[in-house]
């Protein structure tokens, strides 16, 4: 197990939060809350790559994913175990996250259990939204979509009560808030490249 050093280390060595200020840069964003979103996340990413951090009390950049199915008419949600809202997977950066795109796709592995999933490396969302981590902070959360492979059967994690895959357009409640926001995005990201695996 790491030590709270060893973490601090790996994720201040600056080639995680290279990635995060040049993808922020250059991505168009999906609506003008995410243009806010992410203006907001590049000021936070001035202070270096400590922003990538969850001991930064300011504010830290996470990454999470919406997991479509292979048809792209199901997305897999988890009901989470620290707020009971259903939710798209992520959570925070993490010793070996060379990019925000690499992190999304390993929480997105971990709390599905799925193998074979691939993630399309332009964002689709960032929000911010409050936290109690270091007894209050912010999460910066840029997100992505991913897609499972045909007949992926999901497990559930340590951190979810519940998995489930359901449409679209009849998601379950109660509803993490920017979830929603999310669909429109993920499904044109779906629609204008094929979704890949991170290297």
């Amino acid at each position: 197990m790491s030590t709270p050093d060893v973490v601090e280390a790996s994720l201040t060595d600056g080639e995680l939060h290279a990635d995060a200020v040049a993808v922020l840069r250059g991505w168009t964003p999906t609506s003008a809350a995410a243009a806010e979103a992410r203006d907001r996340t590049l000021d936070l990413l001035a202070a270096g790559p400590v922003a990538m951090t969850r001991e930064h009390r300011a504010g830290h950049v996470t990454a999470s994913a919406l997991v479509l199915d292979a048809t792209g008419e199901r997305v897999l949600l988890c009901l989470h175990g620290k707020f009971h809202r259903w939710v798209q997977l992520g959570g925070h950066c993490e010793p070996g996250d060379r990019t925000l795109a690499a992190a999304a796709l390993r929480e997105a592995t971990e709390e599905s259990g799925l193998a074979g999933l691939r993630i399309d490396p332009v964002p689709i969302d960032v929000d911010i939204h409050p936290v109690g981590c270091q007894g209050g902070s912010f999460h910066h959360d840029v997100r992505f979509a991913v897609l499972a492979p045909p007949g992926a059967q999901a497990r559930v994690s340590e951190e979810s009560e519940e998995l489930g895959w359901f449409p679209p357009d009849r998601l379950p409640e109660p509803l993490a808030g920017g979830t929603t926001q999310l669909i429109a995005p993920a499904l044109a990201a779906l629609r204008r490249a094929p979704l890949r695996p991170v290297p």
